[in-house]
């Protein structure tokens, strides 16, 4: 431990923001790091626990808390502060095969556990592993490294989000021929057209897949295994396959004429389409969802809320609000919410931010549903109805959202983007493969052995247990890979 008294004698920095009015002309990343050596000065904030919870990745009251990487947090803590990079890269590297992602978009339940925020703020965790892989790749430290031999085994992956690509690379390193299939004409699932420019630029991602492909993964972009491609083929073709395809069925809405109207759309579709058309041509093809000149309506909180905030933001929207069905977080951490579980509270993003410079208050309504929808002459969208509502408990004893009499209102909006999060994998997947979905709709494979009911079908990720963080799909990619790399070697 560099600097015992660390945490006491130096307060907690964070990089800096750009100015919201300045970010919202462009799509580039944000946040920006720290100097150098201000960042080392917060490597010696680490106090160096005897039980370094940031590094545990356990569940308390359902919420992780510390890395599910079990990433070696103290040791590259102090090796930051003692300005020893190319160390810290090495200590990192062997537990995250990603850190330029979780260190741009991971929301860091490693700090959350940290033993200096018990009573007072974490140690910046997350900017110091961003540093450490920013430095690693602009210093030549992050190289190819092929496997020196070959199993003569081969390994399907189907999809290439942080699960994929997490499994892919493992399985790789472990010296089996991996080919990843992705339906969409980039790499990167969730990564590349989940998750705008501005929080993960996509130049971050195609460098990662181009160190893969040069240690040998081979990528088959438009490949969409259940449609345009024989998911037969692969079963005949491959010694195992790993479905990682992501809990991509998103949640919808249930009013009266949903699927009729024009200008209701879910959240995936208009961020896809709007980092497609980013990347292909700078918005000049306008083949996306536009908010220019509308009054849009985002359904639902989280990241993918406050991501179609800060998107219709940038396409010039007339105004915009949101609608959660929960109620406000409190400020603070109440008292049956304790360190080190995750701290349910307020949470300002980039997009609230952003709406706040330009309006002065936050876009969000809380405890609101939509009851209806209202259409024009013409089939589209023209306004929304709402109800607030009080959580407590029916008739029959179940704790739900109850509609407050006389609290109906009525909005305008020409786009609706429904972001209330994702009910399971994509059924077609499935049924190209043959294999089972458990009670919640995800592909049923235990967290072992990760096999299906479909001899040498593994699955990984969101597609097994439903929607969870990055950094959680990195985790259960890898040690899926470990199971089928067992699985191969047995065969």
């Amino acid at each position: 431990m560099g600097k015992p008294t660390g945490f006491l004698e130096y307060d907690r920095e964070v990089g800096t923001n750009r100015e919201p009015k300045e970010r919202l002309k462009d799509y580039n990343e944000f946040h920006s790091r720290l100097p150098l050596e201000k960042q080392c000065i917060q490597g010696a904030r680490c106090m160096d626990c005897g039980i370094p919870f940031c590094q545990s990745g356990v569940l308390f009251s359902g919420m992780v808390s510390g890395c599910p990487l079990h990433n070696l947090i103290p040791e590259w803590n102090d090796l930051v502060y003692r300005d020893k990079w190319d160390l810290a890269y090495e200590r990192l590297n062997k537990t995250n095969p990603f850190p330029e992602f979780t260190g741009r978009v991971c929301p860091a339940p490693c700090e959350s556990a940290c033993t200096a925020g018990l009573n007072g703020p974490a140690v910046t965790i997350k900017e110091n592993e961003r540093s450490i892989i920013d430095v690693a790749f602009q210093n030549g430290y992050v190289k190819a490294n092929p496997p020196a031999k070959r199993t003569g085994k081969t390994v399907a992956v189907i999809g290439s989000g942080p699960a994929g690509l997490a499994a892919a690379d493992t399985l790789n390193k472990c010296g089996h021929k991996v080919t990843v299939f992705e339906r969409s004409d980039r790499p990167g699932g969730l990564l590349m057209y989940g998750i705008p420019n501005m929080k993960l630029d996509k130049e971050v991602i195609l460098r990662r897949v181009s160190i893969m492909a040069e240690e040998g993964v081979k990528f088959v972009t438009n490949a969409n295994v259940g449609d345009n491609y024989d998911a037969k083929q692969i079963l005949d073709g491959f010694d195992a396959v790993v479905l990682a395809t992501g809990a991509s069925e998103p949640r919808d809405i249930n009013v009266e004429g949903r699927n009729e109207i024009k200008g209701i759309h879910f959240a995936v579709d208009f961020l896809k389409a709007n980092t497609k058309s980013l990347l292909d041509s700078k918005h000049g093809d306008k083949e996306y969802i536009s908010a220019e000149g509308k009054n849009v309506i985002v359904i639902g909180g989280g990241d993918t809320g406050t991501d179609c905030v800060g998107t219709s933001l940038r396409h010039g929207c007339k105004s915009l609000v949101q609608f959660e069905i929960m109620g406000e977080p409190v400020k603070e951490r109440a008292e049956n919410n304790p360190w080190p579980e995750w701290p349910k509270v307020l949470k300002v993003d980039y997009g609230q931010e952003e709406f706040m410079a330009l309006y002065g208050k936050d876009p969000r309504e809380y405890l609101t549903t939509v009851t209806a929808v209202h259409a024009d002459k013409d089939g589209n969208l023209e306004s929304v109805d709402t109800v607030k509502v009080e959580w407590k408990k029916d008739e029959n004893g179940r704790f739900g959202p109850i509609p407050v009499k006389g609290s109906e209102k009525n909005w305008k909006a020409e786009l609706v983007l429904l972001a209330m999060g994702f009910t399971g994998s994509q059924s077609y997947i499935k049924e190209a493969f043959g294999v089972e979905s458990d009670a919640r709709t995800n592909v049923k494979a235990n967290d072992i052995d990760f096999k299906t009911n479909v001899p040498k079908v593994f699955s990984t990720g969101d597609a097994r247990r439903g929607q969870s963080l990055v950094v959680t799909a990195i985790s259960e990619g890898m040690q899926s890979a470990i199971a089928v790399d067992r699985f191969l070697r047995t065969e």
